[in-house]
């Protein structure tokens, strides 16, 4: 077999373009919760705390305003999967039934 044929067996198997998918939309997917949080989420934080830009919050040398964002936008992510995830468990499970 040669390499040609290998390498052509080995993308067009389900789980590689699977995840080909998968990070394409993830990355559609990342710049939509950005938005989100940039655009809705912080504003409104910034407006609580009296800031004009809570990514700019610096204490010292240390800027931990973007910091924070970040972290707002991994929870937001990390929530949205746990729910498509429980989704998709629900929906095996009453396949199966």
């Amino acid at each position: 077999m040669g390499f040609i044929s290998e390498f052509r067996e080995f993308i067009n198997k389900g789980n590689v373009v699977d995840l080909a998918v998968a990070v394409i939309l993830g990355g559609a997917f990342q710049k939509i919760i950005d938005s989100l949080v940039n655009d809705m989420i912080m504003p409104v934080i910034a407006t609580i705390g009296d800031m004009e830009n809570i990514e700019e919050l610096k204490f010292g040398p240390f800027t931990y305003g973007k910091f924070i964002a970040a972290s707002i936008n991994f929870l937001l992510i990390a929530l949205v999967l746990f729910f498509m995830i429980k989704i998709m468990n629900r929906t095996r499970e009453r396949i199966k039934k």
